[in-house]
């Protein structure tokens, strides 16, 4: 055995733990300590740069007494070569941590892809976001950016990608959709720049780089076509709550997600006044709206109590009350009526809009206010809401009675005249 290696495997095994921490020397400065515990720590004197220094071999037994000398002879050699080995094992320690952060944030991209934060984007504005547009959103993203960029991580994604991604959309001549999903991509790289995962909105410059959709107008009828749409769906056969969802959209006017979502609880109609509170959450623009019933609509209203409330929905799907009737059904009705690609529930709004301006009877501001139309000004707008609702009030039974006046046929009429006139 050499001078300088003075233990034994066995001897390290066979060392007790005393009341003390001891010191079991080998050779060349190494010695092993063996703590009260039982913890059994190779150790190392010597000097470096005219210090006295305490190397760090290891642990006993994951450490072997062979490997341990091991160690010990290469600080050794390391020190006669002016080479630090604390320093060293520092330095490695600090490359190391480098590497793992490196690492850490290689993986952490990887798993941040565009679709795990558009997910996440949406989870946060879901609070705000209406059912029916969340679900629009959503399909919007699914159907046409996941495909191409969903598995990609977003700090990764350039322009061109995007760029691409929604030309193949516009390739199908789904111009609208390729807005909307350049709209919706921005929001997302949005919200990645926010909370750190991305730094750079590649969609943010594309808006100029896609053709504009062109805008469709609803189909709407004409003032002269009302008499016999009137008439046929005073005839409809149809189930009976959708044909009264139909005469109460036409009595009111206002936009179908807003029908569809109505609940008793937003209708006054006792007193002289009677009143429809469509709350902020349900309206297009975010704003409480007060849309005044007239004798009609209130008849409606009377009508549909046999169908839903005194609570919840009151127009539910026909076999399913909490679940808002859905805007096809409404629009299926218009088709069974002859009135394919002829007319839509939100033309109504388009009809009533014409002739209630070419009556000549109604301040326009009203007019655009019963229509939810936002006014730019807030101080006008909150002025506006209380001005026009008397004059709303009128405007809307107006509105009702002369719906009404297109169902009498022209020889009633005419037959009232004469009777008035012999009255005379």
């Amino acid at each position: 055995m050499s001078a300088s290696n003075r233990l034994t495997e066995l001897a390290v095994k066979s060392a007790k733990p005393s009341e003390k921490v001891r010191k079991l020397t080998d050779g060349g400065g190494m010695y092993l300590l063996v703590h009260p515990n039982g913890s059994k720590y190779w150790r190392m004197d010597t000097r470096i740069d005219s210090k006295q220094k305490t190397l760090s071999f290891g642990v006993w037994p994951e450490v072997s007494l062979t490997e341990a000398r091991e160690r010990r002879d290469e600080a050794r050699r390391k020190i006669k070569d002016d080479i630090n080995p604390i320093e060293e094992k520092r330095e490695q320690r600090r490359i190391k941590v480098v590497q793992v952060q490196e690492q850490e944030r290689i993986e952490q991209e990887q798993a941040t892809t565009f679709e795990v934060v558009a997910h996440e984007w949406m989870r946060r504005q879901e609070p705000r976001w209406t059912e029916d547009h969340s679900r629009r959103t959503r399909r919007s993203l699914e159907q046409h950016v996941f495909p191409d960029l969903g598995d990609r991580p977003i700090a990764e994604i350039g322009l061109r990608e995007v760029l691409d991604a929604l030309r193949r959309i516009e390739a199908e001549g789904k111009h609208e959709a390729a807005s909307r999903a350049r709209q919706r991509c921005e929001k997302v790289f949005g919200y990645g720049i926010i909370t750190g995962q991305c730094q750079h909105n590649p969609a943010a410059g594309l808006r100029d780089a896609l053709t504009p959709p062109r805008k469709k107008p609803q189909s709407a009828l004409k003032p002269d076509e009302l008499p016999e749409f009137l008439n046929r769906l005073e005839d409809y056969d149809g189930h009976m709550l959708t044909k009264l969802a139909l005469w109460f959209m036409l009595y009111t006017f206002v936009r179908t997600k807003e029908l569809r979502l109505a609940q008793w609880g937003e209708f006054e109609t006792e007193g002289e006044t009677p009143t429809w509170t469509i709350p902020a959450e349900t309206m297009k623009m975010r704003r409480e709206h007060l849309v005044p019933l007239s004798f009609q609509a209130v008849e409606v209203l009377e009508q549909l109590e046999e169908f839903s409330g005194p609570d919840g929905l009151v127009f539910p799907q026909q076999d399913n009350p909490h679940k808002a009737m859905s805007e096809n059904t409404m629009l299926f009705a218009l088709y069974r009526m002859g009135y394919h690609s002829r007319a839509t529930t939100h033309g109504f709004r388009a009809t009533a809009s014409t002739i209630l301006n070419e009556s000549g009877l109604w301040h326009p501001d009203a007019i655009e206010r019963q229509l939810a139309h936002v006014e730019g000004n807030r101080v006008r707008a909150a002025y506006d809401r209380s001005l026009h609702l008397e004059q709303r009030r009128e405007m809307m039974q107006w509105w009702a009675d002369h719906l009404d006046s297109l169902m009498v046929p022209a020889d009633v009429i005419d037959l009232n005249i004469e009777r008035q006139k012999r009255s005379k």
